[in-house]
């Protein structure tokens, strides 16, 4: 019996570990700063690639109908096969392009203002997946990235802040588990993503010898500034490689202790600057800096909420610090800190409304109770 207690009491405890992880009420606003972030970039981007939109995706561009089909990705989801039904119907390439490529803006527009935000979500995944299969020959990693986490807002409660969904009375008010589950996993996402990153460049040897530096450098399809003086220094590209490996390794273990995380949000933010700088791969590192800042350097857990206390003995004023879940009761001089295992109750109700608590005072002798009102 004693064994089975322990047993009981190992696994209560690791399943309240887990809730408190992956479905602790969390505040929106993490996910408010990707959806904005993200759309603005792609924003960018589409009008970035606006002037040359029918020589990329269409029938007579640089790449012939045949070779486009040919080269374009797997599946039904393409430009092609939509512009080959719809001319059936005598509705030429150039208004299905247009069509499309509007359709686009215009979701990622309602996207970043958070107007309907999970069909303006499901709206640019659609249109960013057609566009990315038929030129599948333009893609690299940022397509990629993108299309995932524009399919990740489809189903977040992204416009649950920052949004006009917000404004509207459209989306849930206050931190919710859902916001929470979301967060994690974009975070456990991101950190799976540069740890095999890291862990792939460590396996060779060229990042470790400093080729891979001087390679990207100077590579004329990446080459935007004179670097051939890192001959005479070659120490400085190995230093360089070493601390890419650094904070690509180093990433899933620094970036979740509160210690360490500010450190590798600046260095992961730094890295990606200086891929947009020296590579000028700017899409790819703005995204990859908007994802890192709002997984990880957006407040994600509730502020204090002030309460209000009744005793007989007169008012005083009470803090619930929700990232360290403890009771925080200040009264005339004093100031006492209540942990949560002896508060739970009034967490779990914290943000439902205004309700009456009862707790004993376990950190002075007098054990009388208090009355707490949220």
């Amino acid at each position: 019996m004693a064994l089975r207690a322990v047993i009981e009491r190992g696994v209560a405890r690791a399943w309240a570990a887990v809730e408190r992880f992956a479905f602790a009420p969390a505040s929106a606003a993490p996910l408010a700063v990707l959806r904005i972030g993200l759309a603005s970039v792609l924003l960018l981007q589409a009008g970035l690639v606006a002037p040359a939109l029918f020589e990329l995706y269409g029938r007579s561009g640089i790449l012939q109908a045949p070779l486009l089909d040919a080269l374009g990705g797997p599946g039904l989801v393409r430009l092609g096969w939509l512009i080959d039904r719809l001319a059936t119907l005598g509705i030429g390439e150039v208004p299905v392009i247009v069509v499309v490529g509007a359709s686009y803006v215009l979701a990622l527009a309602a996207l970043l203002a958070g107007w309907h935000t999970r069909m303006a979500a499901a709206g640019a995944w659609f249109s960013h997946l057609m566009l990315m299969m038929t030129a599948d020959s333009t893609n690299y990693g940022v397509d990629q990235f993108a299309n995932i986490f524009l399919f990740y807002l489809m189903w977040m409660p992204a416009g649950a802040a920052l949004s006009l969904d917000r404004r509207l009375g459209r989306a849930p008010v206050g931190p919710t588990s859902a916001a929470r589950l979301a967060l994690r996993v974009v975070q456990i996402h991101l950190c799976i993503v540069y740890l095999t990153s890291g862990l792939g460049k460590a396996f060779g040897e060229q990042w470790w010898n400093g080729d891979a530096i001087w390679r990207t450098l100077n590579l004329p399809d990446y080459r935007q500034y004179d670097f051939t003086w890192l001959a005479r220094y070659p120490w400085l590209a190995v230093v360089a490689g070493w601390m890419v490996l650094l904070i690509e390794c180093g990433y899933p273990l620094m970036i979740w202790p509160r210690r360490t995380r500010r450190l590798w949000v600046a260095a992961t933010v730094a890295l990606h600057v200086g891929i947009a700088a020296f590579m000028g791969l700017g899409v790819f590192g703005a995204i990859m800096a908007v994802l890192t800042i709002s997984a990880f350097a957006v407040r994600a857990n509730p502020r204090e909420t002030a309460i209000r206390r009744r005793t007989d003995r007169g008012s005083g004023t009470a803090d619930i610090d929700a990232g360290r879940r403890r009771l925080v009761i200040r009264e005339d001089d004093r100031s006492q800190s209540i942990p949560q295992r002896k508060l739970s109750p009034l967490f779990e109700e914290q943000g439902s409304g205004e309700k009456e608590f009862t707790c004993n005072n376990a950190l002075s002798r007098e054990h009388h109770s208090r009355q707490f009102v949220v």
